[in-house]
């Protein structure tokens, strides 16, 4: 059989026939100018470049953005959750019930170790002084800001004062910047701490601050979390509802002699031995050789003593609710605070309610001028 040769156009008809059509397809022809694709690899490459050249910028905006709303943000509602689901629960509480007492209150006797050239004003004096600052409970009440009056010591003669109201507000003005100043100090603590937490990476003097605040709040094995929920403020109408309690009002023995504002109690070091005490009775109440010492020392107290674990998981919680701290909430933890348990609390509240001490919880302190130092 003899193979017949296919022409091409025969194909195409054949093909067309049955339906298909052929193209021919077009040459690209090449660009005319060569500096066309130079420009267009240049464009492209210089492209590329700025991508990468600006990449380290953006992520490094972004995780700026990230830190800022998460900065100050208190996620230990999340660590609660997880806490009192897990098996080990017993073991969490018991680190936060472990207290290292041998550095609690260390920075607090500095106070002690300093030359005591405490001068104590008379209570004209003072009065005076309120005076010339324009200092008022009223003015505080309206404006929430606290004149940065700081005295060290009490006025003999508050006792003298029978005026219970004048006595009561007088009082007051005395405590009131002294408490404001110690929770300033313990914000700014608490700002470093979640600062510290959300960094990936700790400085050497960032990791020795660390270590010493572990040590300021007895906190056992390093634990953060345990930290966080120590190192916090306490709510100004508690700390002065308990000051008047605990002192009558500035006029107890244990106040005027050892600027004691909290009734603290002691198995070693300095103290006042307490009257009624029995002789086999071995504690004194704490003395201090200025009073914000005492705010110090009270404020340490409720912060890491294991009978306050109640209230601090209190204060926490109101935290992660996004709530005030509410002291009337809060004080229904103190009850071991005193022997008389929950009619101490009942005493407490009705000191906070009846003296509207509650105004005073969102107060500022005003900065400390030269001249108003020169007046103490």
């Amino acid at each position: 059989m003899i193979k017949k040769k296919l022409n091409i156009n025969e194909v195409k008809k054949y093909l067309q026939r049955k339906g298909l059509i052929i193209r021919k397809n077009k040459k690209i022809s090449p660009p005319n100018n060569g500096w066309e694709v130079i420009s267009k690899i240049t464009i492209s490459s210089v492209g590329i470049m700025l991508f990468f050249f600006m990449m380290p910028s953006v992520i490094h905006f972004k995780n700026e953005r990230i830190l800022f709303s998460k900065e100050f943000k208190n996620n230990s509602k999340s660590t609660f959750k997880k806490t009192f689901e897990n098996k080990e629960l017993s073991k969490l509480k018991k680190l936060d019930e472990d207290v290292i007492e041998k550095y609690l209150f260390e920075d607090v006797f500095e106070f002690n170790d300093l030359p005591n050239d405490a001068v104590r004003l008379s209570a004209s004096t003072i009065e005076q002084l309120f005076k010339d600052t324009n200092y008022s409970l009223d003015d505080v009440r309206k404006k929430k800001l606290v004149k940065p009056v700081s005295l060290s010591l009490l006025p003999a003669e508050i006792k003298m004062i029978e005026n219970t109201k004048k006595r009561k507000e007088f009082f007051i003005q005395i405590i009131l910047p002294l408490v404001i100043e110690e929770n300033n100090s313990i914000r700014s603590d608490r700002k470093k701490l979640f600062k510290i937490l959300n960094k990936s990476n700790n400085t050497k003097l960032e990791k020795i601050w660390l270590e010493k605040k572990f040590k300021q709040y007895g906190v056992a094995k390093s634990d953060l979390s345990t930290l966080k929920i120590r190192m916090d403020e306490i709510p100004v109408s508690m700390a002065i509802a308990q000051a008047a309690k605990e002192t009558g009002w500035g006029t107890s023995r244990f106040a005027l002699e050892g600027n004691a504002l909290f009734g603290q109690w002691t198995w070693s070091g300095e103290g006042i031995k307490p009257a009624r005490a029995k002789d086999s009775s071995s504690h004194k109440i704490m003395k201090f050789n200025i009073l914000q010492a005492s705010v110090k020392a009270y404020q340490r107290n409720l912060n890491t003593h294991s009978s306050y674990k109640d209230f601090r998981r209190a204060r926490a919680q109101l935290r992660d609710e996004g709530k005030k701290l509410d002291s009337i909430i809060l004080s229904y933890h103190l009850d071991k605070y005193a022997e008389t348990g929950k009619e101490y609390v009942r005493i407490l509240q009705q000191i906070i309610r009846q003296n509207k001490l509650i105004d005073f919880d969102d107060a500022k302190l005003l900065p400390k001028s030269i001249d108003l130092e020169s007046l103490i």
